[in-house]
C-alpha cells in the first residue's frame, strides 16, 4: 500500500500580540519535548514523572462515548489511549505519527489474492479493561457491530469487506463469518475483501475498527462506559459534567510504538464553562488544555504573557458549510454556487483568530494534503487560490435560481466561535436575498443533529479533520453516495449529496490505489476539482490548533494523527 507522506506540523510559540487578524509570531518551539525520542519511553524517565492527574476541558461533551459511533476530534484524541484495533497509527509525534504500526496483531501482513485477504495473527494474553480476553472471535463480532449498531463508516470505510453489501440492506442479521474467518485453534483471523482496497490498513487503524469484547450491546452505547485495551479505561461519564480515565488495571505495555503506558494516573475531561472561564484556568494551573480556541480578545494577553505554555500546530481540516442537496433553497446548484461566491473567507479567517491561525480555502482538499492542486472558481480574481468574495456574481446567480426571499436557517453549535461563524454566514445570506437567521445548539449533539434528515437542516457550520492521510477521507467519505443515510444521526454525508459518476470515479481512484497509485492521486485531483464545482458545501478555511497549556504540563507531543497525545503528557 502507498503511504502518503505530510509535512511534519509546526509548533510557533505566540510571542507577539495575536489579536484578531495580527501576524506576528517570533518564538519558534519544537512539536516534541526537546529530549531524545527514545528517553520518552525510559524506565528513568516513567519513574520521575508517573502519576498525577491532567485535567482538559471542553465547553461541550462529545455525545457517545461508543467508538464506533463517536465521530469527532475530542473523543478520538481520547480512544488513543483506551481502545486498540489490529493495526495502529504509531505513538508518535509529527508525520511519524501516519505510519501504521501492529497493535493487537502481531505483526502487518502481506495481502494476498491481488490485496483482497489479509490475515492477521493476534497476540496473546491481551485484555480488555473489564478482565476478559481478547479472542480471535471479538474481530468478527466487533465488525459485525458496525454494521448492527449501523456506525458513520459502515457504508463508508467497511463496505469493501465481502458481503457487507447485504449487511447494509439488513443491519439486524449481519453475517459476515464468511468474509471474516476466524481460527481460535491459531489465534488468528483472516479478512476478505470484494475489491483491493490501498486504504485497509487505514481504515483498520481508526477508532472505529477498535475491537470490543463478544456481547457488547448491538446499540449506541451512549453514555455507558466501552470496555478497552489501552493503558487507560473510562471510570465515569456524565456528559453534563465531566469524563474520567484512570488506568486500565489489566494493561501490560506490550508494544511503545502501539499503546505506550502513559504517565499520569487519571484525565478528568471537565465540561459546561465559559471558554473565557478554562482559559483563566489553564492560567491559574486548575486546568491543564482545552479543546477549545481562546477568544480573540485573550490572544493579546497569551502571546505576551504567556508565550512558553503557547503551540500553535497545522491541522488537516476544513471549517465548511455543509448545503443540504435535497431541501430548498440548496437543491438548486446555482443557489449553492452563490454562497460559495459570497462569503468573504478572509472574515472567516479573523472570527477564527487572524491568518496566523488559519488560511483561507474553497476546495474540498486542504491545504497540504494528497492529491490537493490549488483550485478556486470562487473567487473575484480568477486565480487558483481565493482572493476576494464577489457579491455581484453571488446575487446574480440566486435571481437566476429562483430562490431569491427563501427563508434560511443556520444551524450551529452554541460556543463563542461557532455561534460568531454562524452569524456572520447568516448576515452573507442575507445580503444576497435570503432571510436567514441562526440556530444554535449545544455542542455535545450538533454534530449528530446536522447529519439527520429528519431534523431538515438547511445549511450549518461544522469542521472536518483527517481520519488518516488519503484523499478519499475527504471526498469519498463526506460526499460518497454510500455515506448518505436518511434519518440517521451517522449520515456524515450532511449535504445528502450523490453525483453517480463522480461516486463511480471515486470508486475507480480508490481501486487505483495499489496498481497506480499516481494515476490514482491525479484522479482524485480531478475529482476534488469537480466537487468544488457542484458545490454541495462551501469551505472556508483550514484552521491551525493553539495548544494552551498551564505551567504544570511537561512533555508536549502533537501527532499530526491523533494532534496531542495525552498519555505522553506529564504534570508536575
Amino acid at each position: 500500500m502507498r503511504h502518503y507522506r505530510i509535512p511534519v506540523a509546526i509548533a510557533v510559540g505566540l510571542a507577539t500580540a495575536l489579536a484578531a487578524g495580527a501576524t506576528g509570531v517570533a518564538k519558534t518551539t519544537p512539536a516534541v519535548s526537546a529530549k531524545p525520542a527514545a528517553a520518552d519511553t525510559s524506565a528513568k524517565l516513567m519513574a520521575e514523572h508517573r502519576g498525577g492527574t491532567l485535567k482538559l476541558l471542553a465547553k461541550a461533551a462529545g455525545g457517545s462515548l461508543d467508538p464506533q459511533v463517536n465521530y469527532t476530534l475530542e473523543y478520538w484524541q481520547l480512544y488513543r489511549a483506551t481502545q486498540d484495533g489490529l493495526v495502529t497509527f504509531k505513538a508518535a509525534g509529527g508525520d511519524a505519527a501516519f505510519e501504521i504500526v501492529p497493535d493487537l496483531a502481531v505483526a502487518i501482513p502481506k495481502p494476498t489474492d491481488g490485496g483482497k485477504t489479509w490475515k492477521f495473527q493476534l497476540r496473546k494474553g491481551i485484555k480488555y479493561s473489564n478482565g476478559e480476553s481478547v479472542t480471535p472471535k471479538d474481530v468478527l463480532y466487533t465488525f459485525e457491530r458496525i454494521f448492527k449498531v449501523h456506525t458513520p463508516t459502515a457504508g463508508g470505510f467497511y463496505s469493501v469487506i465481502k458481503g457487507a453489501d447485504k449487511c447494509l440492506k439488513t443491519p439486524a442479521t449481519c453475517d459476515l463469518s464468511k468474509s471474516i474467518v476466524v481460527d481460535s485453534k491459531t489465534n488468528s483471523v483472516t479478512f476478505h475483501l470484494a475489491q483491493p482496497d490501498a486504504e485497509w490498513l487505514d481504515k483498520l487503524a481508526v477508532p472505529h475498527a477498535a475491537l470490543l469484547p463478544v456481547g457488547t450491546p448491538n446499540k449506541d452505547l451512549g453514555t455507558k462506559l466501552p470496555p478497552g485495551t489501552g493503558a487507560y479505561t473510562f471510570t465515569k461519564y456524565d456528559p453534563n459534567h465531566e469524563l474520567i480515565m484512570e488506568r486500565n488495571p489489566h494493561f501490560k505495555q506490550w508494544s511503545a510504538d502501539a499503546q505506550p503506558d502513559g504517565y499520569v494516573d487519571k484525565i478528568t475531561y471537565s465540561f459546561g464553562q465559559t471558554v473565557e472561564a478554562q482559559i483563566t484556568q489553564i492560567q491559574n494551573g486548575t486546568a491543564d488544555w482545552t479543546l477549545e480556541s481562546p477568544p480573540a480578545d485573550r490572544l493579546n494577553e497569551l502571546g505576551t504573557k504567556y508565550a512558553s505554555q503557547v503551540h500553535i500546530n497545522t491541522q488537516l481540516a476544513n471549517w465548511y458549510l455543509p448545503m443540504n442537496v435535497n431541501l430548498a433553497p440548496f437543491n438548486n446548484k446555482l443557489a449553492r454556487q452563490a454562497v460559495n461566491y459570497a462569503v468573504d473567507r478572509n472574515a472567516a479567517v479573523r472570527i477564527l483568530g487572524g491568518p496566523k491561525l488559519a488560511i483561507p480555502s474553497c476546495q474540498v482538499l486542504p491545504a497540504g494534503f494528497p492529491a490537493r492542486v490549488d483550485y478556486c472558481p470562487y473567487t473575484k480574481n480568477p486565480g487558483a487560490k481565493w482572493s476576494a468574495p464577489d457579491l455581484e456574481k453571488a446575487k446574480a446567480l440566486v435571481k437566476q435560481s429562483g430562490t431569491l426571499g427563501a427563508k434560511v436557517a443556520v444551524t450551529v453549535a452554541n460556543d463563542e466561535v461557532n455561534k460568531a461563524m454562524g452569524v456572520y454566514v447568516q448576515s452573507v445570506l442575507n445580503s444576497i436575498g435570503y432571510k436567514a437567521s441562526v440556530k444554535a445548539i449545544s455542542g455535545n449533539i450538533h454534530f449528530t443533529y446536522i447529519q439527520n434528515t429528519n431534523n431538515k437542516v438547511q445549511i450549518s457550520v461544522t469542521q472536518w479533520y483527517q481520519d488518516y492521510p488519503a484523499p478519499s477521507d475527504f471526498l469519498y467519505v463526506l460526499l460518497g453516495c454510500e455515506s448518505f443515510h436518511p434519518g440517521s444521526d451517522t449520515s456524515v454525508n450532511m449535504a445528502g449529496f450523490c453525483n453517480k459518476k463522480i461516486n463511480n470515479d471515486m470508486k475507480k481512484a480508490l481501486s487505483m490505489g495499489i496498481s497506480d497509485p499516481e494515476g490514482a492521486l491525479k484522479l482524485w485531483t480531478k475529482i476534488d476539482h469537480a466537487m468544488t464545482d457542484e458545490a454541495p458545501l462551501a469551505v472556508l478555511l483550514n484552521p491551525r490548533q493553539i495548544n494552551f497549556l498551564s505551567k504544570r504540563v511537561g512533555n508536549f507531543v502533537w501527532s499530526s494523527q491523533y494532534y496531542m497525545m495525552f498519555s505522553k503528557a506529564w504534570v508536575q
